[in-house]
Protein backbone atom coordinates (compact mmCIF):
# COMPACT_ATOMS: atom_id res chain seq x y z
CA UNK A 1 0.00 0.00 0.00
CA UNK A 2 1.41 3.36 -1.01
CA UNK A 3 0.71 6.38 1.13
CA UNK A 4 0.17 9.63 -0.75
CA UNK A 5 0.92 13.03 0.73
CA UNK A 6 -0.40 16.20 -0.85
CA UNK A 7 1.89 18.47 1.19
CA UNK A 8 5.64 18.84 1.32
CA UNK A 9 5.95 19.41 5.06
CA UNK A 10 4.59 17.45 8.01
CA UNK A 11 2.17 19.13 10.39
CA UNK A 12 1.53 18.48 14.04
CA UNK A 13 4.89 17.05 15.03
CA UNK A 14 6.51 19.99 16.79
CA UNK A 15 3.56 22.35 16.94
CA UNK A 16 2.91 25.18 14.51
CA UNK A 17 5.79 27.39 13.44
CA UNK A 18 3.59 29.90 11.57
CA UNK A 19 0.02 30.80 12.49
CA UNK A 20 -1.70 32.95 9.89
CA UNK A 21 -4.62 35.19 10.78
CA UNK A 22 -6.76 37.11 8.31
CA UNK A 23 -7.64 40.62 9.39
CA UNK A 24 -9.88 43.21 7.75
CA UNK A 25 -10.69 45.55 10.63
CA UNK A 26 -14.05 43.92 11.46
CA UNK A 27 -14.82 43.02 15.07
CA UNK A 28 -14.61 39.29 14.35
CA UNK A 29 -11.26 39.63 12.58
CA UNK A 30 -9.86 41.60 15.50
CA UNK A 31 -11.07 38.89 17.92
CA UNK A 32 -9.50 36.30 15.62
CA UNK A 33 -6.22 38.25 15.75
CA UNK A 34 -6.29 38.32 19.56
CA UNK A 35 -7.03 34.57 19.67
CA UNK A 36 -4.28 33.79 17.13
CA UNK A 37 -1.83 35.97 19.08
CA UNK A 38 -2.48 33.90 22.20
CA UNK A 39 -1.94 30.68 20.26
CA UNK A 40 1.27 32.00 18.69
CA UNK A 41 2.60 33.17 22.05
CA UNK A 42 1.93 29.83 23.76
CA UNK A 43 3.37 27.84 20.85
CA UNK A 44 6.29 30.25 20.36
CA UNK A 45 5.17 30.49 16.73
CA UNK A 46 5.37 33.41 14.33
CA UNK A 47 2.03 35.21 13.95
CA UNK A 48 1.54 36.19 10.30
CA UNK A 49 -1.18 38.85 10.18
CA UNK A 50 -2.60 39.12 6.67
CA UNK A 51 -4.80 41.83 5.19
CA UNK A 52 -6.13 41.07 1.72
CA UNK A 53 -6.68 44.28 -0.21
CA UNK A 54 -9.69 43.90 -2.47
CA UNK A 55 -9.19 44.49 -6.17
CA UNK A 56 -12.22 46.33 -7.50
CA UNK A 57 -11.78 46.80 -11.21
CA UNK A 58 -15.22 48.35 -11.62
CA UNK A 59 -14.56 50.92 -8.89
CA UNK A 60 -11.20 51.79 -10.39
CA UNK A 61 -12.78 52.19 -13.82
CA UNK A 62 -15.22 54.69 -12.36
CA UNK A 63 -12.34 56.71 -10.94
CA UNK A 64 -12.81 55.65 -7.32
CA UNK A 65 -9.59 55.89 -5.27
CA UNK A 66 -9.77 52.19 -4.36
CA UNK A 67 -6.04 51.54 -3.96
CA UNK A 68 -5.53 54.60 -1.75
CA UNK A 69 -8.46 53.56 0.44
CA UNK A 70 -7.28 49.98 0.93
CA UNK A 71 -3.71 51.19 1.53
CA UNK A 72 -5.05 53.47 4.28
CA UNK A 73 -6.95 50.55 5.84
CA UNK A 74 -3.74 48.46 5.83
CA UNK A 75 -1.78 51.31 7.45
CA UNK A 76 -4.45 51.77 10.13
CA UNK A 77 -4.45 48.04 10.90
CA UNK A 78 -0.65 47.99 11.25
CA UNK A 79 -0.81 51.00 13.58
CA UNK A 80 -3.50 49.35 15.73
CA UNK A 81 -1.53 46.10 15.93
CA UNK A 82 1.73 47.88 16.78
CA UNK A 83 0.03 49.86 19.56
CA UNK A 84 -1.51 46.70 21.03
CA UNK A 85 1.85 44.91 20.85
CA UNK A 86 3.61 47.82 22.58
CA UNK A 87 1.05 47.80 25.41
CA UNK A 88 1.75 44.11 26.00
CA UNK A 89 5.55 44.36 25.95
CA UNK A 90 7.00 43.00 29.16
CA UNK A 91 3.81 41.04 29.87
CA UNK A 92 4.43 38.63 27.04
CA UNK A 93 6.48 38.65 23.89
CA UNK A 94 5.05 37.87 20.50
CA UNK A 95 6.80 37.51 17.16
CA UNK A 96 4.60 38.88 14.40
CA UNK A 97 4.70 40.12 10.83
CA UNK A 98 2.11 42.05 8.84
CA UNK A 99 1.54 41.20 5.18
CA UNK A 100 -0.78 42.58 2.55
CA UNK A 101 -1.95 40.62 -0.46
CA UNK A 102 -4.28 41.74 -3.23
CA UNK A 103 -7.33 39.88 -4.46
CA UNK A 104 -10.50 38.39 -3.09
CA UNK A 105 -10.29 37.34 0.58
CA UNK A 106 -10.32 33.57 -0.03
CA UNK A 107 -7.68 33.46 -2.78
CA UNK A 108 -5.58 36.08 -0.98
CA UNK A 109 -5.52 34.02 2.23
CA UNK A 110 -4.75 30.81 0.33
CA UNK A 111 -1.85 32.52 -1.46
CA UNK A 112 -0.61 33.98 1.83
CA UNK A 113 -0.84 30.63 3.65
CA UNK A 114 1.08 28.92 0.85
CA UNK A 115 3.79 31.59 0.53
CA UNK A 116 4.26 31.97 4.28
CA UNK A 117 4.14 28.18 4.84
CA UNK A 118 1.38 28.54 7.43
CA UNK A 119 0.77 25.59 9.71
CA UNK A 120 -2.65 26.90 10.81
CA UNK A 121 -5.12 29.56 9.69
CA UNK A 122 -7.35 31.63 11.97
CA UNK A 123 -10.20 33.79 10.67
CA UNK A 124 -13.18 35.59 12.13
CA UNK A 125 -16.67 34.33 11.39
CA UNK A 126 -18.43 36.25 8.66
CA UNK A 127 -20.65 39.07 9.87
CA UNK A 128 -22.72 39.03 6.66
CA UNK A 129 -26.08 37.27 6.94
CA UNK A 130 -26.01 35.93 3.37
CA UNK A 131 -22.88 33.93 4.05
CA UNK A 132 -24.88 31.47 6.12
CA UNK A 133 -26.46 30.31 2.87
CA UNK A 134 -23.85 31.06 0.20
CA UNK A 135 -20.68 30.24 2.10
CA UNK A 136 -18.06 32.35 3.78
CA UNK A 137 -14.31 32.62 3.39
CA UNK A 138 -13.98 30.48 6.53
CA UNK A 139 -16.11 27.68 5.08
CA UNK A 140 -14.13 27.73 1.83
CA UNK A 141 -10.84 27.54 3.76
CA UNK A 142 -12.10 24.58 5.79
CA UNK A 143 -13.30 22.83 2.62
CA UNK A 144 -9.89 23.38 1.00
CA UNK A 145 -8.55 20.97 3.64
CA UNK A 146 -4.98 22.24 3.41
CA UNK A 147 -4.47 23.57 6.95
CA UNK A 148 -6.20 23.39 10.29
CA UNK A 149 -8.64 26.32 10.29
CA UNK A 150 -10.01 27.97 13.42
CA UNK A 151 -13.06 30.21 13.04
CA UNK A 152 -13.46 32.74 15.83
CA UNK A 153 -16.99 34.12 16.46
Amino acid sequence: MTEQHSHQFERGTDGPKVILVGVDGSDTSMRATAYAAGLARRQKALLAIVYVQPVMAAGAALGAPVAATTDAIAENLVTEIREATERLKGIFELRWEFHTFRGDPYNGLVKAADELKADAVVVGASEQAGHRFVGSVAIKLVKAGRWPVTVVP
